[in-house]
């Protein structure tokens, strides 16, 4: 099965809804660490990004799969509250062959907080 990659954006300042924060460490670098520390399935790679331009919604991450699966971006993430979430719909996802986990086998986080579905290239 192809290699999938959790890419999350480190420069994310925002927590759902929340005003963006300038002293404290940043909320998608505060979740990139906590996931480097996780549990993630062999054929996930962990991947940090300066930007996924979704400033609205940060902290915000991606989930791609190689050309024949469905690519997702999520925003309105929380470190704090959602990395659990977070993996298992990673393990949900890399189970796939074509990115589409069923509706009601998706975390919560990831039915309500999809910021974009991409096609796959193929």
């Amino acid at each position: 099965m192809a290699e999938v990659t959790l890419t999350v954006c480190t420069t994310c300042r925002r927590i759902a809804g929340g005003e963006p924060v300038a002293d404290e460490p940043r909320p998608g670098a505060r979740l990139y660490e906590t996931l480097t520390q996780s549990d993630l399935p062999e054929n996930v790679r962990l991947k940090s990004a300066e930007c996924l331009s979704a400033c609205s919604r940060g902290c915000s991450i991606a989930l791609t799969g190689g050309p024949a699966r469905w690519t997702y971006v999520y925003g309105d993430m929380d470190p704090d509250t959602q990395v659990e979430e977070i993996l298992t719909g990673v393990r949900a996802y890399a189970q796939t062959t074509d990115g589409i986990v069923p509706w009601r086998e998706r975390p919560q986080a990831f039915r309500k907080q999809s910021i974009a579905r991409i096609p796959p290239q193929e």
